[in-house]
């Protein structure tokens, strides 16, 4: 019987059998999901962020990026913002490699940078399922769900109470 030293030797004996544990759990090889590619060579998500959605469609490129019609540059004319949008890449170590092309709508500037983030994040998931374990970790696939308070009533804002007077 030959030896196993390596963790190559062990995946050519093991072949595609499942493998238990040490407390006798068996656990099956996972299989990375189909990539989802429509037929212009895309994958599309949809990014959320406070009041903003973005849609977004990424395809190998040359790592161009445009919103609603106009360059990143153009678009999100603050520095922070386009870094927010270049993290997946950068996490994925993809940087200039695919062109997303995104429509973003509602909110402000910052949660539309979120919602694009968040959106080019499932895209890549989409077309490199691989990846998703990397963008896992930095956070980049979970929704960001905190959203304005809404004002109520008897109340100047949210949680601010009009001044008090005793007489």
């Amino acid at each position: 019987m030959s030896e196993t030293k390596t963790l190559e030797d062990l995946k050519e004996v093991m072949g595609d059998a499942p493998v238990v544990t040490a407390d006798g759990t068996v656990v099956e090889a996972a299989a990375l999901p189909e990539p989802k590619i429509d037929d212009l060579g895309r994958a599309y998500a949809t990014g959320k962020r406070k009041n903003s959605i973005a849609r977004v469609w990424i395809k190998p490129g040359s790592g161009k990026i445009i919103i609603n019609g106009r360059e990143q540059e153009v678009y999100f004319a603050r520095p922070v913002l386009r870094l927010i949008i270049r993290q997946p890449f950068e996490a994925a170590e993809r940087v200039d490699s695919y062109d997303v092309m995104a429509t973003v709508k509602g909110g402000g500037l910052s949660g539309q940078a979120g919602a694009v983030r968040h959106g080019i994040s499932k895209a890549l998931t989409y077309y490199e399922p691989a990846l998703r374990t990397a963008l896992k970790a930095g956070g980049f696939m979970t929704r960001d769900s905190r959203v304005v308070e809404r004002k109520k009533y008897g109340r100047a804002k949210a949680r601010k109470s009009f001044q008090f007077s005793k007489r």
